[in-house]
């Protein structure tokens, strides 16, 4: 029977609900630490615990009186915003990234002025190359002929002698109608 009483566990070598597992291990075997040196570092274990949670306690202490100093001042999340954002322009700007790729943009637009200018320059000199070439020479004095001829010639009268002429012709036209038509009577 001896046997079987080795191979059951004993009812008081179970976990209790809630216990933790790893206190219920024997790591004296499988970490080779004495029963004294493993009591060590588990109460070497609840003072770094302790310790972190007070730390946890002190920071959020400090965390409410920071905000409370800020509230006193004035100083809200946006203007803590706009500093931040302004301080860290700052800092792109004076890098020697910022510096560098500010220079090359600069240069090339520089460049890009100067071949629009030169682009510029090519096309006015061919334009007036396409100008003087005798076609377009030709073609310039026959839109000027063609001008001319479809220009009306201008009246040394003031424009009440136009009114007056244009009433007096109207007249005239509607009393030759009448007269054709005395002559168509008879008929």
């Amino acid at each position: 029977m001896e046997h079987g009483e080795q191979g059951a566990q004993r009812p008081d070598s179970l976990p209790e609900v809630g216990e933790d597992a790893v206190t219920t291990v024997d790591t004296t075997t499988s970490l080779g630490l004495t029963e004294e040196e493993q009591e060590e570092l588990q109460n070497e274990l609840a003072k770094v615990e302790e310790e972190i949670q007070t730390l946890s306690q002190v920071l959020a202490a400090k965390e409410k009186q920071v905000a409370e100093l800020k509230r006193k001042l004035g100083i809200t999340p946006l203007n803590e915003l706009r500093q931040n954002l302004s301080k860290g322009w700052q800092e792109v700007t004076t890098s020697t990234a910022y510096r560098r790729t500010s220079e090359t943009l600069s240069q090339a637009g520089q460049k890009a002025s100067a071949a629009f200018s030169s682009v510029g320059s090519a096309i006015t000199r061919k334009l007036d190359d396409v100008r003087n070439t005798p076609t377009f020479k030709s073609f310039e004095e026959k839109v000027e002929t063609l001008k001319t001829k479809m220009t009306p010639t201008s009246s040394t009268g003031n424009i009440n002698e136009v009114i007056n002429s244009t009433a007096n012709s109207e007249a005239v036209e509607s009393q030759s109608e009448g007269t054709e038509m005395k002559r168509e009577e008879p008929h």
